[in-house]
C-alpha cells in the first residue's frame, strides 16, 4: 500500500491518490502499460494475463478514484471503462433482469431513455419520476434497482440520496448515484448508502475535455462481481493512455474544483440581478430550490449553472457573443463552455435553455465576459 492515504484533505489526498510504493529511479506514476497479452508461464494465478480483463495502468487509476469516493474503506472496489455509459450500461444490465423493475429519474443524462428503451425490449419494466422532491420514492415498491441522478443534469434538481437510499433498501433494491456532476470531491453517494456510485470521468474528474472515461466504485461482493463480468463480456475498457491520462488529472481535481465551484457561484450571483435571465439553478445558491438538500450531503455543489433566456434567438445570440466561452457540448473542463440545450432535443427545457459549465477563467473576466454577452445579445 502507498502513502497516499496518509493526508486526510482532497488536497493531499488526489495529488497522491493511487501511488504505487516509490522505487528509485522508476516515475512516481508510471508511464502506461501497453499490452494484449502478458507473458504467462504455468498456471494463470496472477494478477494480469490478457488486455481484456486488467492493465496495470487501469489498477492505479481504480484505486485512485477508490480512495476519493471511499477514503479509508477497503472493501470497495472501483472498475474503469471506457466511457460513462459504458459504466452506467454495465451496472443496469449486470443487475437487472427479464421481469426486474428499474426506478429512473426523467431529467437526467440525456442517453438514458435510450439505454430505458433498451431494457423495455429485454422484458425489463422502466419507471420514471423526476429529481426533485424525492419524486422516486413513490416507486420504489417491488423494483430491483433505483438509479439517481443528483444534481440532475442539466436542471441540477437535487434529492436526498440518503433517505431514497434507505427507502429503496428496505424494499429490497440496489441503489445507483450517478455521481458525475457533483465529482467524489462534492459528494460520497457510498457514504450516503449506494451500493454504486457511477460517474463518466470525461468531465470534471479529468477536467480537460481530452478523455473518455468512466467508472464504477461499490463495495466488494456479488453485485460488483456481475459488473466487473460485465465489462469482461463486452470488453467496454478504457485505453491504457486514456487511463493514465486520467490518473494524472486528478492530481489537480481539488484546485480546480475549489476555482470552478466558486466562479460557478459568483457567476450564479450575477445571473441572480438580470431580469431577463429566469429559471436560473445552481445548488450552491442559498435560495436555490434545492439548495437545503444538497448542503446536507455536498461538500462542493459543482461547476454547473443553468438558465433560460426568452427565445431561442436570443440564446443563439447569447452564445455567439461570449468570447471567454466555447459552444460545446459536456462540461466540468478548464475552458468554460454553454449551450443551448434543446438543440439536441430529448431534455424537457424551454428552447432559450442554457447550460453553462464554469472553467477556471479568472472569475471577474468570466463573469464580465458573460454580463457583457448578455447585453449585447439583448437587442
Amino acid at each position: 500500500m502507498s502513502d497516499s492515504t496518509a493526508g486526510d484533505r482532497d488536497g493531499t489526498r488526489v495529488v497522491r491518490a493511487g501511488l504505487p510504493e516509490p522505487v528509485k529511479h522508476e516515475p512516481t506514476l508510471p508511464g502506461p502499460v501497453f499490452a494484449a497479452h502478458f507473458h504467462l508461464p504455468g498456471d494463470p494465478t496472477g494478477p494480469y494475463a490478457y488486455g481484456r480483463d486488467e492493465n496495470p495502468t487501469w489498477t492505479l487509476l481504480e484505486r485512485a478514484i477508490g480512495e476519493l469516493e471511499a477514503p479509508g474503506q477497503g472493501d470497495v472496489e472501483t472498475l474503469a471503462f471506457g466511457s460513462g455509459m459504458a459504466a452506467i450500461s454495465s451496472v443496469l444490465f449486470s443487475q437487472l433482469r427479464a421481469g426486474d423493475a428499474v426506478v429512473l429519474p426523467d431529467d437526467g443524462y440525456q442517453a438514458l431513455p435510450l439505454a430505458g428503451q433498451q431494457l423495455e425490449a429485454y422484458g425489463i419494466e422502466v419507471r420514471t419520476a423526476p429529481t426533485g422532491g424525492d419524486a422516486q420514492l413513490e416507486l420504489l415498491e417491488g423494483a430491483r434497482l433505483l438509479w439517481i441522478e443528483s444534481p440532475c443534469n442539466p436542471g441540477l434538481d437535487v434529492c436526498d440520496i440518503r433517505r431514497l437510499a434507505e427507502a429503496a433498501h428496505a424494499r429490497g433494491a440496489l441503489v445507483a448515484v450517478d455521481n458525475t456532476l457533483a465529482t467524489p470531491l462534492g459528494q460520497r453517494p457510498l457514504e450516503l448508502g449506494a451500493d454504486f456510485a457511477v460517474a463518466s470521468g470525461t468531465k470534471q474528474l479529468t477536467g480537460h475535455g481530452d478523455i473518455l472515461l468512466g467508472y464504477v466504485a461499490g463495495r466488494e461482493g456479488e453485485a460488483m462481481a456481475a459488473v466487473r463480468r460485465w465489462r469482461k463480456i463486452v470488453g467496454a475498457i478504457p485505453g491504457p493512455m486514456e487511463a493514465w491520462l486520467a490518473h494524472r488529472s486528478i492530481a489537480t481535481l481539488q484546485l480546480r474544483a475549489d476555482r470552478q465551484n466558486a466562479t460557478a457561484l459568483a457567476l450564479a450571483e450575477a445571473l441572480s440581478t438580470r431580469e431577463d435571465v429566469t429559471g436560473l439553478r445552481y445548488p450552491g445558491l442559498p435560495g436555490d430550490p434545492s439548495h437545503k438538500v444538497a448542503a446536507r450531503q455536498m461538500r462542493r455543489f459543482g461547476c454547473v449553472v443553468s438558465f433560460t433566456l426568452a427565445t431561442r434567438a436570443r440564446a443563439d445570440r447569447f452564445l455567439d457573443a461570449l468570447r471567454l466561452v466555447d459552444d460545446a457540448t459536456s462540461f466540468g473542463g478548464v475552458r468554460s463552455t454553454a449551450e443551448r440545450r434543446g438543440r439536441w432535443g430529448g431534455d424537457a427545457v424551454p428552447e432559450g435553455f442554457i447550460r453553462m459549465s464554469v472553467g477556471a477563467e479568472d472569475p471577474e473576466d468570466l463573469v464580465a465576459d458573460v454580463m457583457r454577452a448578455l447585453d449585447e445579445s439583448a437587442g
